[in-house]
């Protein structure tokens, strides 16, 4: 019994480093988040005298960031397309979450989405000096990346869907990022379907309508994988 609860812990272990192993470049992460490279390496690799709020899975040659950092960046990259956070003070609130809660990644748990986020927004909103109505804001575009997210059983990130429109209210739960499943690239959620092949095949030639009928997926569904990949189209 003690042998197999061992067991237990030790693969759940095993998971939880894999959401936290190296999986993803810079690029490929602004890519699937819509997210400006030059920010994402700012946030990770930090600039001058100023330190990384993400802390990357490696700071080797390239940087490789895992699927926790990129859980991550999808909260921030959220909020800062619509306000322009420096880079202090976004690290000052996380550090003081970080003091509040006592956790290595205070974004990453499932309980920031409780007292955690409004702490976070109540806190950055000090820093940066915006009205009650733009706290307000960014907490219901907070909630927003939030509910992007599903979590485990232990409260961490487990599955992402990442939003594929430029506006948020418009971007449905169509394409999901899952460790695990196709080496954690994107995929129509509920199949194993890589949205990089769909748009390989839409640019050779092939219509949504005779891909949707290829892949037995309906029409929206190809919509959206062709969207995640050439954000044009």
């Amino acid at each position: 019994m003690i042998e197999g609860s061992k067991f237990c812990m030790s693969a759940k272990k095993k998971i939880s480093d894999f959401r936290d192993s190296q999986a993803y470049s810079i690029p490929e992460v602004a890519h699937y988040l819509n997210i400006a490279e030059s920010t994402i390496r700012y946030w990770v690799t930090g600039k001058d005298t100023y330190q990384p709020v993400i802390i990357p899975a490696s700071m080797g040659t390239p940087t490789l960031l895992s699927f926790y950092n990129l859980v991550e960046v999808h909260i921030l990259g959220t909020i800062t397309k619509e306000y322009k956070v420096k880079l202090q003070e976004v690290r000052s609130a996380i550090d003081y979450l970080h003091k509040t809660f006592r956790k290595p990644h205070p974004l990453l748990k499932h309980e920031f989405e409780t007292d955690g986020s409004s702490l976070f927004i109540e806190h950055l909103g000090q820093l940066i000096n915006i009205s009650k109505d733009g706290q307000q804001g960014m907490r219901e575009l907070l909630d927003a990346a939030l509910k992007r997210i599903e979590w485990d059983s232990e409260g961490l990130p487990q599955k992402l869907f990442p939003f594929t429109h430029t506006e948020i209210a418009e971007s449905p739960k169509i394409i999901v990022i899952q460790p695990g499943l196709a080496f954690g690239r994107p995929v129509i959620a509920g199949s194993g379907i890589p949205t990089e092949i769909i748009a390989e095949r839409y640019k050779a030639g092939d219509s949504v309508k005779d891909l949707a009928s290829d892949y037995e997926r309906q029409e929206e569904e190809i919509e959206e994988a062709i969207r995640c990949e050439l954000k044009a189209a």
